[in-house]
């Protein structure tokens, strides 16, 4: 079955992308550029390195620009998956949904009326389980965005690894938070993963902090050999 991945280039996708891979044919990725940086459906901090991404990875990327108007982005979301069934001839898409009831719902909504396989390799995962499963499969995964207390600007541009998610977990007994950021708390950019190609080297980037939450901004970002 060929397949396209709802990538936005955060560890979920990603690691949605890896379970794709192991059963089925990825053919390529669907990117939406939402302007909205609080849109309900699209992951947004760097998202515009997805096409680095993409060509680090190996494969081709239908990307889309979206205002991320609330119910109006599921029409150029519609219009990319279209797009990828046309030029790449999919027979589903695959996201990397784990809790989100309001993202999966539309995505099954789209791909029931265009006739494409929905699959969901993350949903209702153990959430602590699948950020540790990144890390021992060797992915590289900075912290690009974090919006809830406690976490602050240091964690702002932080690699993923066994002592960041225990201290993802211990905020998560003592404030309630999800470790993989399901609650928005956190938002994600992988660099590098064992099958890239290549792997993304960032020049020049500025952490951007408006009162208890913030961004880490790549600026210039370039593929480097692995």
């Amino acid at each position: 079955m060929r397949l396209g991945v709802l990538f936005s280039g955060g560890k979920d996708s990603t690691l949605a992308l890896v379970k794709a891979m192991e059963k089925e044919d990825v053919v390529c990725l669907i990117t939406l550029r939402s302007k909205n940086p609080e849109s309900y459906m699209f992951h947004t901090p760097n998202i515009s390195i997805a096409k680095l991404q993409a060509e680090a990875i190996g494969l081709p990327l239908i990307e889309k620009e979206t205002l991320g108007e609330k119910e109006k982005e599921l029409v150029e979301l519609k219009e990319a998956i279209s797009e990828a069934r046309k030029k790449h001839k999919i027979d589903g898409v695959v996201t990397g949904a784990v809790e989100s009831a309001y993202q999966s719902e539309r995505v099954q909504k789209i791909c029931d009326e265009l006739g494409l396989w929905c699959f969901n390799p993350l949903w209702k995962a153990d959430q602590e389980a699948l950020l540790r499963e990144t890390v021992s499969l060797g992915f590289k995964t900075m912290i690009s965005g974090v919006f809830a207390y406690p976490l602050d600007k240091s964690w702002l541009g932080r690699i993923i690894d066994e002592k960041t998610i225990s201290e993802l977990v211990l905020m998560r007994d003592k404030h309630r938070i999800s470790p993989t950021g399901e609650g928005g708390e956190i938002e994600t950019t992988v660099l590098d993963a064992p099958f890239f190609r290549k792997k993304i080297e960032v020049i020049d980037s500025q952490i951007a902090w408006d009162k208890n939450s913030g961004v880490f901004v790549i600026k210039n970002a370039r593929i480097v050999d692995r």
